[in-house]
């Protein structure tokens, strides 16, 4: 059989293209948290069929190699596997490079800032006294939908790390909040089913309840059929406990066609005239955003956003918020903390401000903001977070928030941005490595964060040797090479 050293080429280009349309595609998804079972691997199928095929067609090529010319001139056998050799290695590195470059938004933006944003521990050391039995006191108007929510409300994705997670709702909803935000994938559907035990013996019409368009294993896919979209939402109308939802989400969307889906929006107006479900809303903080936001702005189709959204990063998100808002979209702001790192958290624990709350009265000083939705898990949220409900934004509160950002100047890696990442020729993760850094100084978490470090491919040891061409390449004058040497001195299990 004769096959070219064109025919190789033209192989594994297809192959990277198959790697990067295919599992490229199935890894993104996975990513953005659909249901596993609602992926379609026929593309992966194909790739890896095609994978083989160019390894079999490299092999062939390269046991033929020279085959055509005088015996004299045949290469060695030893030539010939060097060759096949490198032929192989480099179409695998092309592939995983393609399939890389798929995921590349995720890993650039979204996992970095949701590390980033991840609300850690974040309860004050030594709360104040006139916090005790702090209560919602302003409500404010969710866009268009004529309902008006808590200032501060409840995100129950950590619900279930609280003790009793029934009692710590229930008591949130008797301090004032009414707007309630959960999830079928919330801790595999047990948040849905613990806020139903509650609001089945509430009166269900002060309260607005918000969910997913999800399973208890991640979202409903695009271009799934209306009965699926349906089933998932009956699914959490019986844990929930209750005849309608208040608003449904299209969750952590990064695409347009997730986002305008036409069988997600049969499903929607299907279940509006059942009186199922009342209001459409997307929530977004991945790597399309700004066209996502766009996108259900210009639609038209959908009453609330739900952004990350918190003092000093995002920039372009205002242009983003207060276009909504002029459209009538209600605002909900989601990750506000920041980071809020724990020990950071010390330098405030003598001040009758806190941290959170600074950021909570920075985050509803915005007049197109109708409220934040922050993760409950603990007792004491109750009195610190509910203590900044109708408080304004003081100069206290900025000189806390200002505080804040130079204890994290020069230090913390706001890990979205990725500006230095184009000037290390190692092409090592900074801004993961600095973020597991803070994970480990900034949150106490050390196990997690050698853990999560001595997974990366590439760590900063590379950097010993290194001339530092990453110099000045941080718009937050982080000295690069200096926490990336402390970083791997802090995160490398010395045996």
């Amino acid at each position: 059989m004769k096959i070219s050293g064109i025919g190789v080429f033209i192989a594994w280009l297809i192959t990277m293209v198959l790697g990067y349309v295919g599992l490229g595609t199935y890894f993104y998804e996975m990513f953005e948290g659909m249901d596993p079972s609602m992926l379609s691997v026929g593309p992966v199928v194909v790739f890896a069929v095609f994978a083989l095929a160019s390894m079999v067609v490299t092999v062939i090529w390269a046991r033929n190699l020279g085959s055509d010319r005088p015996a004299a001139e045949v290469p060695s056998g030893r030539r010939r596997f060097l060759v096949g050799g490198a032929a192989l290695t480099g179409g695998v590195i092309g592939v995983g490079a393609a399939t890389a470059g798929r995921m590349s938004g995720w890993f650039r933006t979204t996992l970095p800032m949701m590390g980033e944003t991840s609300e850690a521990d974040s309860t004050s050391d030594s709360p104040h006294p006139s916090w005790k039995g702090s209560r919602i006191v302003s409500r404010k108007p969710l866009g268009s939908t004529g309902f008006m929510v808590s200032d501060i409300s409840i995100g129950t994705g950590r619900l279930m790390g609280h003790s009793d997670p029934e009692a710590l709702f229930r008591e949130a909803l008797d301090r004032g909040v009414n707007y309630i935000d959960t999830s079928p994938d919330y801790a595999g559907a047990k948040s849905e089913t613990a806020i139903g035990n509650v609001l089945k013996d509430r009166n269900r019409e002060e309260l607005f309840v918000v969910t997913k368009w999800c399973t208890s294993d991640g979202h409903v896919r695009h271009g799934s059929d209306p009965e699926t979209y349906l089933a998932a939402l009956d699914d959490s109308l019986s844990r929930l406990q209750t005849d309608y939802v208040d608003l449904i989400h299209v969750h952590a969307c990064d695409s347009v066609e997730r986002l305008l889906d036409p069988n997600m929006m049969k499903a929607f107006d299907m279940a509006k005239e059942q009186g199922k479900v009342r209001f459409l809303g997307v929530s977004t903080h991945t790597p399309n955003l700004e066209e996502v936001a766009g996108a259900a702005i210009d639609s038209g189709k959908f009453d609330v956003m739900m952004l990350a959204y918190h003092h000093g990063t995002w920039p372009k998100q205002q242009d983003i918020i207060d276009r909504a808002a002029e459209n009538g979209m209600g605002i909900v702001a989601m990750k506000t903390l920041k980071g809020a790192k724990h020990r950071g958290m010390m330098e405030f624990q003598n001040e009758e401000t806190s941290y959170t709350q600074a950021a909570f009265k920075w985050v509803n000083s915005n007049p197109a903001v109708s409220c934040l939705v922050i993760s409950f898990f603990e007792t004491a949220h109750l009195d610190e977070y509910l203590y900044a409900s109708g408080k304004s934004l003081t100069e206290a509160d900025v000189a806390v928030l200002d505080k804040y950002d130079e204890l994290i100047a020069g230090t913390h890696c706001f890990a979205s941005c990725g500006d230095c990442l184009g000037s290390c020729p190692e092409s090592v993760p900074i801004n993961d490595v600095l973020r597991h850094r803070m994970y480990f100084e900034g949150y106490g978490d050390e196990k997690e964060a050698m853990r999560l470090y001595a997974r990366l491919d590439k760590q900063a040891d590379r950097c010993v040797s290194c001339s530092a061409p990453c110099t000045g390449a941080c718009p937050q004058d982080i000295d690069i090479k200096g926490r990336m040497l402390g970083a791997h001195e802090r995160l490398t299990l010395v045996a």
